[in-house]
């Protein structure tokens, strides 16, 4: 029979609880948790954040840059807290940082922000979820009322509908404010979905997500119209720079751009850059981002060209990048001094935050591509990296 992990229905975050629950884990296991069990924080401080606490996982942070942003809420040097076990990682991106500083810096805009929950309507027949969608569309303010009178931050932009066989698919989009705004979208949403349910009474059911607000997974739906911030970060580099600092020349990689096209065309990727994911992740870890956005906030539009003077000009657009400043794990100990490093601790820093997460990811672009190039992508793992 197995035996259920200890708890404390009164305070399931004391300390006797926690050593309880260690002891139970080696007894079980056979391991001693020495290190998840050493921690700063205080463990009544992750409640909301995490069930069953037992310790922390530590995951190393380097420094790279300064990384100077010319965005609309960025302005500046900025030094970015990156998490992670990957050797070269913080190198390869330091590297990059100095090169869009001595160029004059990268910049950055947001140009788009919308949260969805994508619910799903079933009717008898294709007609009536015609019917339905008129109907909608005719009501959309009293919906929109509806879902914001659980919200104070999030607001009811536009409802997309999609129809298919006998269902119609909504998909409310969302601005969240500060807040990456799953959850609050999902219960306006709810709220929204319980009114129509009142007002409405021509369809056989509903469910509160269709699977077309694809939380958490890629989808080309996501690339066209954001979920998240969209983020572009873009850069002129000139071409002696790139010789200098890179080892490579603008005419190279342009070129590399066009071979990187094809294969990104035959593998079907989402993403026509490098790594993106890599500056993103390492980012989200020590910012107290939920990490498994990833999974969209990765997917990325990268695009190069030459000017008449032979620089290399260079963009990266992140469609979908899920990013917060407030609420979720931004508050915890680590993840908050992160933020407070990056002054972008709290209410109206979402965007600034956004700016600097899409200048880092160019600038790791740019890094890894050149090393590639130049033949230092095995030689710097080989020297620093997991290969050593």
């Amino acid at each position: 029979m197995s035996i259920s992990i200890p708890r404390d229905k009164e305070n399931n975050f004391s300390s006797d609880i926690i050593a309880e629950r260690l002891r139970f884990l080696e007894d079980k296991t056979g391991v001693e948790p020495r290190h998840m069990a050493s921690y700063s924080l205080a463990p009544e401080s992750t409640q909301g954040n995490i069930e069953n606490f037992v310790g922390v996982a530590q995951v190393p942070i380097g420094l790279a840059g300064p990384l100077l942003v010319n965005g609309e809420h960025a302005r500046g040097e900025f030094y970015i807290p990156l998490a992670t076990a990957e050797g070269t990682l913080v190198a390869s991106y330091n590297r990059g940082m100095r090169l869009l500083r001595e160029a004059g810096g990268v910049t950055v805009s947001v140009v788009d922000d919308a949260m969805q929950r994508a619910p799903v309507f079933i009717f008898d027949n294709a007609r009536e979820a015609r019917d339905f969608g008129a109907w909608v569309r005719e009501n959309f303010q009293a919906i929109a009322t509806a879902a914001e009178s659980s919200t104070s931050q999030g607001k009811l932009r536009n409802i997309e509908q999609y129809a298919a066989a006998r269902m119609l698919y909504l998909r409310f989009n969302f601005t969240t404010g500060d807040a990456a705004g799953q959850n609050m979208v999902g219960k306006a949403t709810f709220i929204a979905c319980e009114w129509i349910k009142k007002h409405y009474s021509g369809f056989r059911q509903y469910v509160l997500s269709g699977n077309m607000d694809t939380d958490k997974k890629h989808s080309q739906l996501n690339t066209l119209h954001t979920r998240g911030k969209r983020v572009i970060a873009e850069a002129t580099i000139p071409n002696h720079l790139l010789q200098s600092i890179m080892g490579v020349s603008a005419e190279q990689l342009y070129k590399m751009r066009a071979l990187s096209m094809v294969g990104g065309t035959l593998s079907g990727t989402s993403n026509t850059g490098a790594h993106s994911a890599n500056g993103i992740t390492a980012m989200f870890i020590a910012t107290g981002q939920d990490v498994a956005n990833v999974a969209e906030s990765s997917s990325a539009i990268t695009y190069a060209d030459l000017d008449q003077e032979g620089n290399y000009y260079i963009s990266i657009t992140i469609p979908s990048l899920i990013c917060a400043t407030f609420g979720g794990g931004t508050g915890l100990a680590t993840q908050n001094e992160c933020l407070r490093i990056l002054g972008c601790e709290g209410s109206g820093k979402v965007l600034k935050l956004a700016e600097i997460i899409g200048g880092t990811v160019l600038a790791g672009e740019l890094s890894l591509s050149s090393a590639v190039l130049a033949g230092d992508w095995v030689s710097s793992h080989d020297q620093h990296g997991r290969n050593r």
